[in-house]
């Protein structure tokens, strides 16, 4: 079988990758389309789910030309996917029915608000957040008058794995208990949608995808079979074959995301974060995971770039941001859609703190990525303080990290190593490890280990004093987002 692949289809929230991978994990081909994002009033972000399907399809053909391989030649098809978005289309006509909303979108912050957070909390996981899909759901069938329909099963519901397993397989509708788990109405126990939960969001059960394991066979796309689904996160997590609990990784794209390995067993946050599903192997019991999510990273790159004219390409920003020693006192938070983990605070807005006529583009540079960095800890601390370990090593990846003096910065402020691996490309790779254990391509976890190897590795160099001091300053940094937002 040595001349045959694996195919991951990452849809992400600004592009769709896909990748063909061989057995030893080597990236055979990668190709890549962008998809635009609306944004028709303040706090709202949709997509075209439309557009992201035609995307796929073209990028699947072009990846197999690259490669110079047909599809007969594809042992499985993995999909990894941006999670909360939400997609509701008609049975009959396969047609989405409105714009899905993006997990970045906090239209239903007022739906939210009126929630019982520790009933959402208990069985969910989750705490009450616009983040998450269940409240775009019931805003979509408010505004559309889509609930009848819903009810009878003319309406669906899913999450991007759901719509492109759908249209993929010519009409499963099923979803994989990743995703699920992060739509508001799974129970984090018996991992089945929860009915008093539907009746608390109007949702009816008829329009939900059947919810199975991470890795099987979902159906078929001209013969080849679709055997994963998984979301993005868990897919890095899986890819950066953190199989063991404590084990934790960041990918640091869009936004950030940090998961950590709790076993089987669901640890239930005091701390701001996430309790979700990391991944289910087949009838393997699932394994759990914290995650703290940030809620703007790249994306704060890009308006860098984008909104403010400061530099011509993402990369740009360590170059400018190398021209000064430290921040000069300014700090950067970047709240565009609320705090995330572990203030889960939406009301939140965007600040700089401590403008003064010192400060250059230089020092806004450093502090738009140190703000990646200070995010990163809030979280890390969290997360320590949850699981009761003590992060020894974090695991990265994503576009940011190519950026070597954020994954140096991020080293220091978390006090322990940062490791990238040989293959970046960890969310693709996890979606196909999870298809290829479906099928028999890869025979075990073990199998997939032997596969993992380091590429870059940064450790601590920072003074532990100028640390505390400057953390400090972040902190007093975000009481004023929250502050402004009153």
């Amino acid at each position: 079988m040595s001349d045959r692949y694996v195919l991951a289809i990452d849809q992400g929230t600004t592009s769709t990758r896909c990748i063909l991978f061989d057995r030893r994990a080597t990236v055979v081909s990668v190709v890549r389309g962008e998809h635009p994002q609306s944004y028709p009033r303040p706090g709202w972000v949709e997509h075209d789910a439309a557009r992201i399907w035609r995307d796929v399809q073209r990028l699947i053909r072009k990846a197999l030309r690259e490669a110079g391989i047909g599809l007969d030649q594809v042992a499985a098809i993995g999909i990894a996917n941006q999670r909360e978005t939400v997609v509701l289309w008609d049975r009959a006509t396969g047609q989405p029915v409105a714009p899905a909303i993006s997990w970045q979108d906090t239209r239903t912050e007022e739906l939210v608000a009126r929630l019982d957070a520790g009933f959402v909390r208990e069985r969910t996981g989750l705490p009450p957040a616009t983040y998450f899909s269940a409240a775009k759901i019931q805003w979509l069938l408010a505004e559309h008058d889509l609930g009848a329909r819903a009810a009878r099963g003319e309406v669906l519901f899913g999450t991007m794995d759901s719509w492109l397993i759908w249209n993929l397989t010519g009409g499963s509708h099923l979803t994989d208990v990743t995703n699920a788990s992060r739509t508001m109405l799974m129970d984090l126990e018996s991992l089945e949608w929860d009915g008093e939960l539907l009746d608390r969001f109007a949702i009816p059960r008829a329009m939900l995808p059947e919810i199975r394991s991470s890795a099987e066979i979902y159906g078929h796309f001209e013969g080849t079979p679709i055997a994963a689904a998984i979301g993005d996160q868990q897919a890095a997590l899986f890819g950066q074959t953190c199989f063991a609990p404590g084990e934790a990784k960041c990918t640091y794209g869009t936004g950030g995301f940090l998961l950590m390995n709790t076993g089987t067993t669901p640890v239930r946050s005091r701390h701001g974060l996430i309790t979700t599903v990391g991944y289910r192997i087949g009838d393997e019991p699932p394994v759990f995971a914290l995650e703290g999510s940030i809620g703007t990273a790249g994306s704060l790159v890009q308006w860098v770039r984008d909104g403010l004219d400061l530099i011509g390409t993402a990369s740009e920003i360590e170059t400018l941001a190398a021209t000064v020693d430290d921040n000069g006192g300014c700090y950067i938070v970047p709240a565009f859609s609320g705090l995330f983990a572990p203030y889960w605070r939406s009301e939140a807005r965007g600040v700089i703190v401590g403008l003064t006529s010192y400060i250059t583009k230089g020092h806004l540079a450093r502090a738009v990525l140190e703000a990646t960095g200070w995010q990163t800890r809030d979280v890390v601390d969290a997360m320590n303080a949850d699981a009761g370990l003590t992060l020894t090593s974090l695991s990265v990846d994503g576009g940011m990290t190519a950026d070597n003096l954020l994954m140096q910065f991020v080293a220091d402020v978390l006090q322990v190593p940062v490791v990238r691996p040989m293959v970046a490309e960890t969310v693709s790779l996890g979606a196909a490890y999870a298809a290829g254990l479906a099928v028999g391509y890869w025979s075990d976890l073990r199998d997939l280990r032997a596969n993992r190897h380091p590429a870059g590795r940064w450790v601590p160099a920072m003074d532990l004093e100028k640390r505390a001091a400057e953390y400090a300053n972040w902190r007093r940094a975000v009481e004023c987002a929250v502050l402004f937002s009153r």
